[in-house]
């Protein structure tokens, strides 16, 4: 089973439609035991940081993530809630990710929607993806590049488009929406 955390977040169940589409049974929970007795943990969102955070921390959820042995997958929010600390709301984060999330500089228009292809690409997940594929972004914060970016993206600035540490991945795009594309990169994860 693959346990979808529900945290406070929008776009939890187009997740879920993706993974039935691909043939794979999930459960929307924020119940710790299931969560940690799952064969792989995603973690999307589309929301604000700071109640995102504080619901996780009510719940004691923000230990279990770190505890997490299994494959995880972060997407969008989840991404940037897996950082030290965002600018949205001033908020502490998870510190899985050694790196901060900044808002866009207002000098383009924000926020970066729409589709967009990578500067570069390495890692598990995008063994069979180029750079020159399109992936579908909605977000006005975004992570700094780091020592665990495997994907990067240029818009305004570069960015993280995707990080992997350990069992820990992430996705500031979402591939529930990213058409093939984002269908072959939930695949791979869904096969490790």
């Amino acid at each position: 089973m693959i346990a979808i955390i529900k945290y406070n977040a929008g776009n939890i169940k187009s997740v879920q439609n993706a993974l039935n589409r691909l043939g794979y049974d999930s459960i929307i929970t924020d119940d710790p035991t299931i969560i940690l007795n799952s064969e792989k943990v995603i973690f999307p969102g589309v929301g604000e940081a700071s109640s995102a955070m504080e619901y996780l921390i009510d719940r004691g959820l923000d230990k279990v993530i770190k505890s997490i042995t299994q494959p995880f997958l972060g997407i969008c929010l989840g991404l940037q809630l897996m950082c030290n600390h965002t600018e949205e709301g001033n908020t502490s984060c998870l510190n899985i990710f050694d790196t901060n999330v900044k808002l866009f500089p207002p000098t383009e228009k924000v926020p970066h929607m729409g589709w967009n292809n990578f500067a570069d690409v390495k890692g598990t997940l995008f063994s069979k993806i180029n750079k020159n594929d399109d992936v579908y972004y909605v977000h006005s914060y975004y992570a700094e590049l780091n020592k665990d970016t495997v994907a990067v993206c240029n818009y305004i600035n570069p960015f993280s488009a995707a990080l992997q540490k350990n069992n820990f991945y992430a996705t500031q795009f979402h591939p529930e929406k990213s058409a093939k594309i984002g269908e072959q990169i939930l695949k791979y994860f869904l096969e490790l």
